[in-house]
């Protein structure tokens, strides 16, 4: 991967170490730590998948998630981990496929919410901009494949289970799309999350089963 980016030395984090940083650099709490990452990393979704790698950048990035260059250095290393940070969906599919497959589905949806609650943004869509980008960005595709759909698929029983597990991506997506479509007003935005596994996880559930 390449970039015309100006880089990012160890000498540039130590001249820039405490000048503006997140929580006053070093001296900052274990929980504000944590909340700079936090920060980093979704400006860093916002910047991959709407913008092709080469123009991205890290004082970009930077300044969205109103943090200094240095600290992404010191806390990712390159642009390239930054990156690849982006591109795993292993956690989050750690945590939604963590439920028996008889009660799959609603435990889809339930953490679903609970992730976008907790990081501030759906932890799948970002793959949604990736669509027909054919640069560094195709890997958010191929990772997503790997990591959620061809995982879903190896837990499923019965026939089509490659397919049902496409169709049960897809309906996360557009879960996760729908919610940011309508808010901060939507019905969605004020129904609960019980509510919402009321009314979407038997279709999930149906998909799961299979025939």
């Amino acid at each position: 991967m390449s970039s015309t980016e100006e880089p990012l030395t160890t000498a540039t984090v130590a001249a820039d170490d405490g000048s503006g940083g997140e929580g006053g650099g070093e001296a900052g709490t274990e929980a504000s730590a944590e909340t700079g990452r936090e920060a980093i990393v979704r400006a860093a979704r916002r910047a991959f998948t709407l913008r092709p790698y080469a123009e991205v950048t890290m004082r970009g990035i930077a300044a969205d998630a109103g943090v200094s260059p240095s600290l992404i250095v010191k806390r990712f290393g390159s642009k390239e981990a930054l990156f690849n940070t982006v591109a795993d969906f292993r956690a989050a599919a750690d945590e939604l496929f963590a439920a028996a497959p008889a009660v799959l589905g609603r435990h889809l949806v339930l953490t679903m919410v609970g992730l976008r609650d907790r990081f501030r943004g759906d932890p799948l869509l970002r793959v949604v901009f990736s669509l027909g980008i054919e640069d560094e960005r195709t890997l958010l595709r191929e990772r997503f494949r790997e990591q959620v759909t061809d995982r879903l698929a190896a837990r499923l029983t019965g026939p089509d289970a490659q397919l049902r597990a496409e169709l049960i991506a897809g309906q996360l997506l557009g879960l996760g799309a729908t919610l940011s479509l309508h808010r901060p007003d939507g019905a969605g935005s004020h129904a609960g999350p019980e509510r919402l596994a009321d009314l979407y996880a038997p279709g999930l559930q149906r998909l799961i089963d299979g025939p």
